[in-house]
């Protein structure tokens, strides 16, 4: 009868007592190695429809998905996400008269990651403003095009964001991410009206 590895992961070997039958001996192998390897779909619907009966998904499994480029492992019994941070860095279009990489801090970007199995927005860069009204709106948004919808967040998410101490008597600011995928900068006043507001390090939960 078949005898397993010496690895002690339970894949099946076929033994020289056995009937000869290449067919069966491939087969048996590939049952105990596909499922331990990482297995390729074209997204969660596609491993949902062909991890079924037989092939039912196991606790260590481990499966990357091609639409939203993500590794997930199987645990108590559900897919978890492994954390990635691979998602490219996209440009935001801002609203006129912000303009990027306000105190050289670099273009205002975006990207989508992964945090402990938690989907995350991530910012890095600075907006510069080189003048304001006498008194300035409480609040501006200021991306001219919203947010794709993957890295919109499910509820507001509000933030701190750091600004200039230069003609301005605060150092942060208040910024809310919005379902509708617009970006609201709050605490401009008339004695807030910092050159450049920050973005570096501001991370969030979608």
């Amino acid at each position: 009868m078949p005898t397993t590895d010496s690895y002690g992961q339970g894949i099946g070997l076929w033994s020289m007592t056995d009937a000869p039958s290449i067919p069966d001996a491939i087969k048996l192998l590939a049952d105990g190695v596909i499922p331990r390897g990482t297995l390729r779909f074209a997204s969660a619907s596609a491993r949902g429809a062909t991890l079924v009966n037989g092939a039912s998904p196991v606790d260590g499994m481990v499966t990357y998905l091609q639409d939203v480029q993500r590794f997930d492992v199987r645990i108590g019994g559900a897919w978890v996400t492994l954390s990635t941070g691979a998602s490219a860095w996209t440009t935001i279009n801002l609203v006129s008269p912000f303009t990027p990489n306000g105190n050289a801090n670099g273009t205002f970007q975006y990207r989508l990651l992964n945090i402990a199995g938690e989907e995350s927005l991530q910012f890095r860069g600075a907006i510069a403003r080189a003048s304001w009204p006498t008194t300035p709106a409480n609040s501006y948004v200021i991306n001219s095009t919203a947010l794709p919808t993957a890295v919109r967040p499910q509820t507001l998410r509000t933030v701190v964001i750091p600004c200039s101490d230069a003609n301005s008597d605060r150092i942060t600011l208040k910024l809310d991410v919005q379902t509708d995928g617009y970006l609201q900068v709050f605490g401009t006043g008339s004695t807030v009206k910092p050159p450049w507001i920050g973005f570096n390090g501001v991370t969030l939960s979608l």
